[in-house]
């Protein structure tokens, strides 16, 4: 009896573990990192904020889950379009352009995960993400090079640049300002301005051409 209890008690945590992130990401999807308060989201699964530091031991660690949780959602996207059918080329272009397209319909999300200011549980999170979207590119690029469609020398290179090419692009669209501006109609980037540059940016960085539509 004692195990059967000690078995319940153990899912109990997990659920209600599960349940705690499952809200705190809709918080930061909603206002971002800085909406995620250890009060605000205690108030909000229902439980005392003293409960939270049972599972998690600060703020900066939940906050850390929070965002390797969302982030592993976007590299498990990305691998699977650049994993999917199709020539390299076409594989970087979609998955380029699925990145982008991701991001433009979670926008709050999708700024607060790459570049909003952040605990440095989540900075180190950030860092570690960064890498694993290279090393997605680093298996695309080799492979292009080997089939003479990809011109480039290092690789390895290359990929943190398409990287940091993702990021910087994305970034200024996203933004509190730019969302605020295409809300009051003024003029701006929409997403196939930015999918399509960003898309002939990378393309001709590896040596690349364009797939025909």
């Amino acid at each position: 009896m004692a195990y059967r209890t000690s078995a319940l008690r153990i899912d109990r945590d997990q659920l209600l573990r599960e349940r705690i992130l499952a809200c705190a990401l809709a918080r930061v999807a909603e206002g971002g990192f800085a909406a995620l308060t250890m009060q605000g989201l205690g108030e909000a699964v229902g439980i005392a904020t003293g409960s939270l530091y049972r599972h998690f031991r600060s703020k900066g660690e939940l906050a850390a889950e929070v965002f390797a949780n969302a982030s592993q959602r976007e590299v498990d996207a990305l691998a699977a379009a650049l994993r999917g059918p199709g020539s390299p080329v076409e594989r970087l272009a979609a998955g380029l352009q699925q990145f982008a397209a991701r991001a433009w319909h979670s926008r709050r999300l999708a700024f607060a995960l790459i570049a909003e200011p952040v605990d440095p549980e989540v900075d180190e999170q950030r860092l570690l993400y960064r890498e694993a979207y290279a090393e997605l590119f680093i298996e695309l690029l080799e492979e292009g090079v080997a089939q003479g469609v990809f011109r480039i020398q290092h690789v390895s290179l290359i990929a943190a640049c398409l990287v940091g090419a993702i990021a910087e692009s994305l970034v200024g669209p996203l933004s509190p300002p730019a969302r605020a501006a295409r809300e009051a109609g003024r003029l701006s980037l929409d997403l196939e301005q930015v999918s399509q540059s960003l898309v002939t940016f990378c393309l001709r960085a590896v040596g690349a051409e364009e797939p025909t539509p």
